[in-house]
């Protein structure tokens, strides 16, 4: 980030224009300030001042500063990459897409606001606040860019340690405190350790923090996470100041493999260099932001040439451009229509997944002609027919996304791994929220007792839909873990519990980990997602009251944020308010894209008010705009067979049985629905299948009996 000046402004700033559906932009100089004339947000063409630059390479973009302190980034952008590569030239982010002034992805919108989108990340020292009660920004930086801060910490705590004359070496000068592991001394970044791939222990358990703790500062802008607190120390876990993102339907392929911008830290934390103790300065020079050494290089500090640079390894000899590792083991996604990442995971492509579950791979993104069973079968024969490799938990997702019946006994064994990296651990437990039982229980709580942070809070995650007073014994220690992020989500787990009912040695801890919760929502109280959480802890607390206001406030920021009006909308419903409700939702959807939350929680609104036919239209709705979320197909079938409608509400839970061959309510509403109009043997049918996908099911046991009686079998 830098401030524009004709030294820092790459763009064409010479009276260029720039269409974008119907909006003609201008961008031009006025005495050596730089100005641009676009949609405002009022949708009316305006003049806008920049004033910062944001980026250089492989595009640049603009920052505009309005009255309330608010800093927005202008959508339409300059490709500064050279003209034979198809850049110096204006372009949008969304070409393919209109984007009005009402939009939240509008440049003037919630969702390209800097002072909470970036300027964490670009700047130094960044102290966001902001007002709630003016809904104005204050925000200051101690650098405009990245600075030494940035990644070290505050000065003032090197000046001390050198005044101490301590030293972070924690053993004796001759001692060699890890076997396996060969330690050399790099002039341009100290004392660094690195596997040896020869004799090296990849083992978790042999490697210093000193090595993590790089990984965790360089996480803090390398990472999907939001934020929890400005009191960020480099080389702690970044977990203590930030909620890092799962392995996400939605932000990760099923397999791992990024898929939305989680940028570097969630997959390079799932692979077998940072399970070997590779850390990013390992490849990466920080302070000159280019690889340690050229093409392979990289890979060759460690890798041996003679195993790893001959075609008995790549089987491309000769093709040009030549394949590099980059090429097979890190595949390449672009941002941003012109910013091609690498995939940190550093995996061994798998086309033979890609035929079984449908996710991308290495070799078919060159040979793109081709299908991923010819490049499996060309793997299989380099490689022989059995797959290895670390990240061994894609049809554990993948049963998950799609309520597979064996979803639960899958990230079980994801999560009991001890040999899967943490962040997958982590996720599978969250993933097993809704699928808790007593055969799996266990698992939560030594996930509680992990000492990866990550892995706590993704017990915590599984955990959160059980009554705080069946669970409060085993997470209340967590109210005082060592980790915000762990305390900030022990309380929330925990928040629907009575004080009454909590025990007297534990309400200082609840109640410290409570402040600590609310305080990062109010650090983020300029986001309705924030607000939203806030009113939902309140909730849960009982404070109905406070909650609303949340609720509200949210709406506010953003009349379009969906779950806020649901949240607020199933409120009333506790209050009795379901007319508000309705008013509520109505106007939510009135202003927003197409939303099947929406349309279902209206849905559920109206069957309260004994409304049926309005009902069905909104569930109607909700399964068109979404057809791939079982429970809306289910509720809608429902809704079809409580009006009379059978036979169409059966058709429609064949169609949804057919997406999702496992689902468990649309099964047993088959049977239901089959045995009331009459077809005995149909019901049976759907029976005897939910019943081998739980074939320990007492009740289904004796509904598949009782049926079979009445056919006499």
């Amino acid at each position: 980030m830098q401030h524009a000046t004709s030294t820092s402004v790459l763009g064409d700033f010479d009276n260029a224009t720039f269409e974008y559906y119907g909006v003609d932009s201008r961008f031009f100089k006025k005495n050596n300030r730089f100005f641009v004339e676009t949609d405002g947000p009022d949708g009316k063409l305006a003049t806008f001042e920049v004033k910062y630059t944001f980026g250089i390479d492989p595009l640049q973009q603009y920052l505009i500063e309005f009255p309330d302190g608010r800093i927005q980034a202008l959508s339409i952008a300059w490709d500064s990459r050279p003209k034979d590569q198809g850049g110096q030239r204006w372009f949008h982010l969304y070409p393919n897409e209109e984007i009005k002034h009402d939009d939240v992805l509008h440049w003037t919108r919630l969702n390209q606001n800097w002072n909470f989108m970036c300027a964490e990340c670009h700047s130094t020292g960044v102290r966001k606040n902001y007002d709630a009660d003016t809904d104005r920004f204050h925000t200051t930086w101690a650098e405009i860019s990245i600075g030494c801060e940035a990644c070290h910490g505050k000065g003032s705590r090197h000046i001390e340690w050198a005044r101490s004359r301590r030293s972070w070496w924690p053993f004796d000068k001759d001692e060699h405190p890890l076997k396996g592991l060969a330690v050399f001394l790099d002039e341009r970044n100290g004392v660094t350790w690195r596997p040896d791939v020869k004799t090296g222990d990849p083992r978790r358990s042999a490697i210093p923090a000193v090595m993590r703790k790089e990984v965790e500062t360089c996480g803090l802008c390398h990472a999907r996470r939001a934020q929890l607190s400005e009191d960020w120390i480099p080389g702690q876990p970044l977990s203590d100041t930030h909620l890092v993102s799962m392995l996400a339907r939605g932000l990760y392929h099923s397999d791992g493999q990024m898929l939305d911008e989680v940028y570097n830290y969630g997959s390079f934390k799932q692979s077998k260099m940072f399970a070997a103790g590779v850390t990013c300065s390992d490849c990466h020079e920080p302070h000159a932001a280019k690889l340690r050494a050229p093409g392979d290089g990289v890979c060759l500090q460690c890798h041996t040439a003679d195993k790893y640079e001959v075609a008995a390894h790549s089987h491309h000899e000769g093709v040009a451009p030549k394949v590099t590792c980059a090429s097979c083991h890190m595949s390449v996604k672009t941002y941003m229509l012109i910013d091609r990442r690498h995939d940190h995971s550093l995996r061994i492509p798998r086309p033979d997944i890609s035929v079984k579950l449908g996710t991308p791979n290495a070799c078919n993104n060159c040979h793109a002609d081709k299908s991923a069973q010819w490049a499996a079968d060309a793997i299989e024969r380099w490689h022989g027919p059995v797959r290895h490799g670390l990240q061994n938990y894609v049809e554990a997702f993948q049963a998950s996304w799609n309520d597979q019946a064996d979803a639960a006994s899958l990230l079980a064994l994801v999560a009991a791994s001890p040999t899967t990296p943490p962040i997958a651990r982590a996720s599978a437990l969250s993933e097993l929220r809704s699928r808790v039982s007593a055969a799996n229980i266990e698992l939560a709580r030594k996930g509680l007792s992990d000492p990866d942070p990550m892995v706590r809070v993704g017990a915590l995650d599984m955990l959160d839909d059980l009554p705080g007073a069946q669970i409060w014994r085993f997470v209340s220690p967590l109210l005082s873990d060592s980790s915000r992020g762990v305390r900030v989500r022990a309380v929330s787990v925990l928040a629907a519990a009575p004080t009454a009912s909590q025990p007297f040695s534990d309400r200082a801890a609840f109640e410290r980990a409570a402040a600590e919760f609310i305080a990062a929502q109010r650090l983020n109280a300029d986001r309705p997602e924030a607000r939203t959480t806030l009113g939902n802890f309140y909730a849960r607390r009982g404070s109905t009251g406070e909650a609303e206001k949340e609720y509200k406030a949210a709406l506010r920021l953003s009349p379009q944020f969906g779950p806020a009006a649901i949240n607020l909308a199933d409120l009333y419903r506790h209050l009795g308010r379901d007319g508000d409700g309705e008013s509520l939702l109505r106007t939510t959807i009135a202003s927003s894209r197409p939303d099947a939350g929406l349309h279902h929680a209206l849905g559920l609104t109206l069957t309260r008010q004994k409304r049926p036919d309005d009902a069905l239209n909104e569930f109607r709705m909700a399964t068109e705009l979404e057809p791939g979320r079982s429970r809306y197909t289910y509720v809608y079938a429902v809704a079809l067979h409580s009006s009379g409608r059978i036979d169409e509400a059966i058709k429609v839970l064949k169609a949804n049985l057919v997406r999702h061959p496992d689902d468990r309510d649309t099964m047993l509403a088959l049977v239901a629905f089959s045995r009331d109009a009459g077809d005995i043997s149909a019901a049976l049918e759907y029976a005897q299948q939910l019943s081998r996908l739980r074939p320990n099911d007492r009740d289904l046991t004796q509904l598949t009996n009782e049926l079979r009686a009445r056919l006499g079998r």
